[in-house]
């Protein structure tokens, strides 16, 4: 294997380049090495973050906010980080601000929160950064102006919808999906189309997927690959990002295996990223911070770029649990619903998997789905699936089935009294994104009830957005409540959520900056919604794992701040698994995952 010292991806560069990936699979790091190249190379650059889990300042040791930094250590080089959540705020009131005070205060508040999710805030970035991509002004003043994290199909989706929303939510008959990020957006949709426009032409943009060498990482890639080149965004280039060198591997056994998995991962490409341009590129002791680290990311992966000093005996502390000890506390209650939230990548479906096995192995009934499209817990739990357990139940949620049943029953009751027009508009609605938030959460629903006198583990949760997106358009929880008489014991999805005796919710991160950012993201949208995640879990530990090589021991002690910062601030329990030498496949590797103390 060799890395070229000039990737492929900045072979040539256009004006444009935008890294995309999944949390934790090092875009930020690319995206500043690729800065410092091309400033190196004469060029004036403006590197823009829209990423809300941002370290770009961090890297490079100054504080880079709304307005355009220079980077004094790098000749050319300036940088600006978008926020998304203020994005998102002075979105919201631009959108809110002239009806409060005209409207009740119910409806201003179910407006505000139909504008409080994930939607919102991709168009609000994306509103943030059209100017870069089509003013006249950011075009003289750069060469290149490259972005950490390009905008996702999701949202080009949104804003390929047709015109005239602004009419059809006024009248009533749109449905509750992804309509009110869009109002009032009309006057921008021309501004829109010419940034989706340089979007998709290659003389002026580069596409970069981002992954790991793992093949979950690289099934992601190729969804996100495939959901882009739909749009029109099929000009991509990949970059594998954290290969462990050979030199590295230092004979030791963990080491040895992982290198042998991620080869048969690279071996094993996805098709569509097969025939793609791809760039190795290898795996660092330790995190990209400093202008002299980020200069030396493209470098050959001999591993001179990764050799470390120093003894292999040094400890490595950690403040957590092995994952047995939270499957005990779970199986005391004897039955409940158990959710496992986090971002793709995180290893949630083995989690579950793993949780599920030890329940059922201890004969307590046990039900696990997943509503995660991408989740194949067939294959993690192996040919042998639920043999041997015969408490455990498996299923899942099929997004394409649940979306075709809540459309037809929009179109049957919302859609009667339309005409074809208002039906096309409608129909038009519910292919837009958030359709799949709503349609899912009603399946989950029903799994819920279950949860009454068995363990319902699922992987893949709705997220707190959705949840309140739920209550306040569809007034089921209020309406329920309302209509409970004094004293009834009955309780709705959402009153489930939030009682911790029915519900626990478990928060899946890594030990890394970003994924740790995301997964306290996710906890605050959670406790928005009145739930109080009962645990943390962090996956694939190299702390925990306790490798030999000196680059792992390397990184393992750069994790070690993570879990700890974790642990005091944001996690009420904690667990931790180590990273294991093969992906636990099979009911016999995940009770031997459950059961795995580490240290």
């Amino acid at each position: 294997m060799s890395v070229s010292t000039t990737p492929a991806f900045l072979r040539d560069p256009p004006r444009f380049l935008f890294f995309t990936g999944k949390g934790g699979v090092g875009k930020t790091s690319i995206a500043c090495a690729t800065a410092v190249r091309l400033a190196a190379g004469g060029a004036s650059v403006l590197l823009v973050s829209t990423d809300p889990a941002s370290n770009v300042g961090q890297v490079f040791g100054v504080t880079v906010g709304a307005h355009v930094t220079p980077i004094a250590a790098v000749p050319g080089l300036s940088a600006l980080d978008i926020d998304p959540a203020e994005a998102a705020r002075a979105y919201r009131e631009r959108i809110v601000g002239p009806v409060r005070g005209l409207l009740p205060a119910i409806e201003v508040a179910a407006i505000e929160e139909q504008l409080s999710g994930a939607c919102t805030t991709e168009i609000a970035s994306f509103n943030e950064f059209t100017d870069l991509l089509t003013d006249a002004a950011w075009t003289a003043a750069y060469d290149h102006i490259i972005f950490d994290t390009a905008p996702t199909g999701h949202t080009i989706r949104l804003l390929q919808l047709p015109g005239s929303w602004t009419d059809f939510l006024t009248e009533g008959t749109g449905d509750a999906s992804c309509l009110g990020p869009l109002s009032g957006l009309d006057k921008q949709r021309g501004i829109y189309a010419d940034a989706v426009a340089a979007l998709a032409d290659p003389a002026r943009t580069r596409l970069v997927l981002v992954a790991r060498p793992a093949a979950s990482a690289l099934a992601e890639a190729s969804r996100t690959h495939d959901e882009l080149a739909g749009i029109g965004l099929g000009r991509q280039f990949l970059v594998v990002n954290g290969i462990l060198p050979t030199a590295a591997v230092d004979a030791d056994p963990l080491a040895a295996a992982i290198h042998a998995r991620e080869e048969r991962a690279l071996a094993a490409l996805p098709a569509n990223l097969a025939a793609l341009k791809l760039d190795r590129v290898a795996l660092h002791s330790s995190n990209m911070v400093g202008v002299a680290a980020l200069r030396g990311l493209f470098g050959d992966d001999d591993g001179a770029a990764t050799a470390v000093t120093g003894p292999k005996d040094v400890p490595v502390e950690l403040a957590g649990a092995p994952l047995s000890a939270l499957i005990d506390d779970i199986a005391a209650d004897g039955h409940g619903l158990i959710m496992l939230m986090g971002k793709g990548g995180v290893g949630k479906t083995t989690l579950a998997a793993a949780i599920a096995v030890a329940l059922a192995e201890r004969g307590l009934p046990v039900h696990l789905t997943t509503t995660d499209p991408a989740a194949h817990l067939s294959q993690t739990l192996g040919e042998e699936a639920g043999a041997g357990l015969p408490t455990l139940k498996v299923s899942r949620i099929d997004p394409v089935v649940e979306i075709a049943r809540y459309t037809e029953r929009v179109l049957r009751t919302r859609g009667a009294a339309l005409d074809d027009a208002g039906r096309a508009m409608l129909r038009e609605d519910l292919r837009s994104p958030c359709t799949e938030e709503i349609a899912v959460f009603q399946a989950f629903s029903r799994a819920t009830r279950e949860a009454r006198d068995t363990f319902v583990v699922m992987d893949t949760a709705p997220t707190g957005h959705t949840l309140l997106l739920i209550d306040a358009t569809g007034s089921y929880d209020r309406e329920v409540k309302r209509q409970l008489a004094p004293g009834l014991n009955q309780s709705t999805p959402m009153m489930k959520l939030q009682d911790p005796a029915q519900t626990k919710v478990i928060i899946v991160t890594l030990a890394e900056t970003t994924p740790v950012l995301e997964a306290v993201g996710l906890q605050a949208e959670l406790q928005r919604a009145g739930i109080t995640p009962w645990a943390w879990i962090v996956n694939n530990s190299l702390a925990a794992a306790n490798p030999d090589a000196l680059l792992l021991r390397e990184r393992a002690r750069g994790e070690v701040a993570e879990i700890t910062r974790v642990r005091a601030v944001h996690a009420a329990r904690l667990a931790i698994v180590p990273l294991q030498r093969e992906v636990p496949v099979g009911i016999r590797a995940l009770q031997a995952l459950a059961q795995h103390n580490h240290g």
